[in-house]
């Protein structure tokens, strides 16, 4: 899935809206380009809320599975894009909703592995900004996420959001500054 290629696929709307046509009509290589223009920015949106790169990939998978299952009921009505991060926002709700508390064999056994301090202290800057992330606004939640973790621009994110693109700098930098401010909290408080 994410085999290290280099970038995505650019597809015009255009060029998308005929994708779509192409593959609601059973055209394989269609949605593959589909797939190809947007995988990486729905992984990462997948990813920032999981946190496990495995985990990540497979909810991915599910994604794009949906997606195709349920291409019939897509209505060209906004950016495929945004349709398909709907699909990702329920794909992790579900995955919460239905996880059961569990350890894997890997998880309950410290492996001695070269990096592993790394992935400790990554796994550390990640559960703060996610516990930070949890002291702003839904809307400023939003708007960072869809900004820096699903890479979207601010055009893209004022029509998902249904607001001017002023409003959307505005609230991206009151975000940003609310998120500075609860993050500068926490780590005084550890």
């Amino acid at each position: 899935m994410r085999s290290g290629q280099p970038g995505e696929a650019q597809i015009s709307q255009a060029e998308e809206a005929g994708l779509v046509q192409s593959a609601k009509s059973g055209d394989a290589q269609a949605f593959g380009r589909l797939y190809d223009a947007s995988v990486d920015r729905i992984y990462r949106y997948i990813f920032f809320r999981v946190t496990d790169a495995d985990l990540a990939e497979d909810l991915t998978a599910a994604v794009f599975l949906k997606a195709w299952e349920g291409l019939a009921r897509y209505r060209p009505d906004g950016p495929f894009l945004a349709w398909l991060y709907t699909i990702a926002r329920n794909t992790v709700i579900d995955h919460y909703r239905t996880r059961r508390k569990s350890v894997s064999l890997d998880q309950a056994v410290i492996r001695q592995d070269p990096g592993f301090d790394d992935k400790v202290d990554l796994q550390d800057e990640v559960d703060t900004l996610k516990r930070s992330m949890l002291g702003l606004t839904d809307e400023q939640r939003e708007v960072l996420t869809l900004r820096f973790i699903a890479d979207m621009e601010t055009a893209e994110i004022a029509e998902r959001m249904k607001k001017s693109e002023g409003a959307i700098r505005a609230l991206q930098m009151r975000a940003l500054q609310a998120l500075a401010k609860v993050m500068n909290t926490e780590r005084r408080e550890t």
